[in-house]
């Protein structure tokens, strides 16, 4: 947002304009909003005030749809003056954070923000996705986002002002001119435009339903995660359940979440698999895709043998590794064989102890489980097979998750087994 400011002030500059600019970034640098005020007029002499009074704005551009939706950005437009270009991403806040089962609330800011500005007046786009597609990251977004609203006629300087001040800023000078310049494209053709990024976009994976897809999916994994016979135990331990189940073949069946969660913990990510994901040639392939050119490595971790912790919260501090991780990375993988056996160094942790309790612990409640399923208390027995899902993070975040996991599941196995002063409360782990 900064740079949209620093390049439209420049713009009116070239072409003998005035302008103000006056940028809110204090809370920006704790990961808060930024609010940019832009005033471009003929002359300098016309512009008496910096901040955009209530209700005065013309323009309003939204990098950003929640700090759009903002009082502090809503409260300087008007209905039948301002103009409204939005970007709709669904961006990630700090509640996510907090509570990854979020529900980003598109649907209410995009009405907030049309409610304010009008409907004729407001151009909602995702010109992160679109950016990213076309021009291979989302950091063009915001240029983007300028020349979709300039083709609109909603700048107050020229093209070739722009570009000009482009040029100027001498950063990513090609890559930021391309970007205002798809930007006016789909503005003037934009099923044209989106076509092509639906052409350019990968196929997303569809998710699995079928529990024999399921099973032989996660089954092949485990297998490269750590051995067949591994991945035969998972096999017998869903077709136990598999057995008792009288729903499992549906989709919301136990034995279909029971498929999903013990795999989860049965691959719990530990230094191996680590160190597997990187060298398999899976991710340089993922690179060289996204990026070209001569570029470095850098990778921050946190080895539990080798990290301080934090004086104060104890949690572990994580370590910048240079390009050099690669070759350590391609002599540990081959090494997974020892996982779990008395020469696993790894495996010693307090950390990783615990992950191979959760999968025991869940192992033994699928067993419990198994003789309810014919019973009215299938739905909590399927509640009980899908809390794994929420055990998320790493470290002192999933100690945290583990912990309000553990008070729900105790509340669901004493319903479980009729105990009606147990009353189900739903929780939220983070």
């Amino acid at each position: 947002m900064l740079t949209i400011t620093a390049l439209v002030a420049m713009a009116a500059h070239i072409e003998g304009k005035g302008c103000a600019t006056l940028n809110q970034t204090g809370l920006a640098q704790k990961f808060g909003a930024v609010v940019s005020h832009v005033r471009v007029s003929a002359s300098q002499e016309e512009i008496k005030a910096v901040r955009i009074p209530a209700g005065e704005a013309d323009l309003l551009l939204g990098c950003d749809l929640v700090v759009t939706a903002t009082y502090e950005a809503l409260g300087k437009v008007a209905h039948g003056r301002t103009h409204a270009v939005v970007n709709d991403a669904e961006v990630p806040t700090s509640a996510f954070i907090l509570d990854p089962d979020a529900k980003f609330p598109t649907r209410g800011m995009k009405a907030k923000v049309t409610d304010e500005v009008g409907e004729q007046a407001t151009f909602f786009i995702d010109s992160t996705r679109i950016a990213t597609q076309l021009l291979g990251d989302s950091i063009a977004s915001n240029l983007f986002l300028l020349g979709y609203a300039w083709q609109q006629g909603l700048v107050p300087v020229s093209a070739a002002a722009l570009e000009q001040a482009i040029e100027l800023n001498a950063v990513a000078v090609g890559f930021n001119k391309e970007a205002f310049l798809w930007g006016r494209r789909c503005a003037h053709q934009p099923e044209r435009v989106l076509r092509l990024v639906e052409k350019l976009a990968p196929a997303a994976p569809a998710r699995l339903q079928d529990l024999d897809e399921i099973i032989e999916d996660r089954a092949a994994r485990l297998v490269r995660y750590q051995n067949a016979a591994y991945a035969d135990q998972y096999r017998q331990q869903v077709a136990q359940l598999r057995q008792a189940d009288p729903r499992a073949t549906e989709a919301d069946s136990v034995t279909v979440a029971a498929a999903r969660n013990l795999y989860k913990l049965m691959a719990y990510k530990d230094e191996y698999e680590v160190a597997r994901l990187y060298s398999d040639g899976e991710f340089l392939r993922k690179l060289e895709q996204q990026f070209e050119g001569d570029y470095q490595l850098r990778f921050n971790l946190a080895p539990p043998l080798l990290s301080k912790r934090d004086p104060h919260t104890g949690h572990l501090l994580k370590q910048e590794f240079g390009p050099w991780m690669l070759r350590a990375f391609s002599w540990l993988a081959p090494l997974r064989f020892l996982r779990g056996t008395a020469l696993d160094i790894f495996g010693r942790t307090a950390e990783r102890r615990q992950e191979r309790a959760d999968r025991d612990e869940y192992i033994e409640l699928l067993e419990r489980l198994a003789p309810t399923l014919a019973t009215a208390n299938y739905e909590v027995a399927l509640e009980l097979a899908q809390l794994p899902a929420k055990l998320r993070g790493f470290d002192h975040v999933k100690d945290r998750n583990r912990e309000q996991l553990a008070r729900r599941r105790e509340h669901l196995l004493q319903q479980l087994h009729g105990d009606p002063a147990s009353p189900v409360t739903i929780v939220n782990a983070a």
